[in-house]
């Protein structure tokens, strides 16, 4: 089983922040395989699909985003998934608006849901998936807020290329996810 989680904030109050740009390509890969994500398990809503040959369990988180180590640990345990089966999609401070990384492993880079996961695991040895919201004057806020009109066709696109990297991460694995990124 392969787990390809989200990183977000739940409610309508942050459906459209920057903070939750791992939600929406989670939703989307869900979307284009008709994967339902309604069912509750460890603070999570989840869905299981086939991809190829895998099963794999798309996971957005029902925690905030500081907490979500809490909910992936569990998830991993229940279904005995080993951590390379794991990927983490998130935005990201650190990099121009919609640009986007993946890495097989590294620091949580600040980011406080990156960091949870990587407590609660006892290791940074996991693939993630970053997508660029660039800086604000005020960090907090930036992540917190909403796009700007201007962002969003950006943002979009970026979204379409991360669950196009995340559905051939599940596929074909991570040097085929990378291969595609590269593209």
């Amino acid at each position: 089983m392969k787990i390809a989680v989200g990183i977000g904030n739940p409610g309508k109050r942050y459906e459209h922040t920057r903070h939750n740009l791992g939600f929406r390509v989670i939703g989307l890969v869900a979307a284009e395989h008709g994967i339902s994500l309604s069912r509750r398990r460890f603070d999570a809503l989840v869905g299981e699909g086939t991809f190829g040959t895998r099963q794999a369990l798309l996971v957005q988180p029902q925690t905030y985003v500081n907490l979500t180590g809490s909910c992936v640990a569990p998830l991993l345990r229940w279904y005995h998934c080993p951590i390379e089966d794991l990927l983490v999609v998130c935005d990201d401070l650190n990099l121009d608006l919609g640009k986007l990384r993946l890495r097989r492993q590294g620091s949580a880079g600040g980011h406080k849901g990156l960091q949870s996961i990587i407590e609660c695991l006892g290791t940074d040895e996991f693939a993630r998936l970053r997508i660029g919201i660039g800086r604000g004057t005020d960090n907090v806020a930036h992540v917190l807020g909403r796009l700007e009109p201007a962002e969003e066709p950006v943002m979009a696109e970026a979204v379409a290329a991360g669950a196009r990297i995340v559905d051939t991460w599940l596929r074909e694995g991570l040097d085929a996810a990378l291969t595609e990124l590269n593209r």
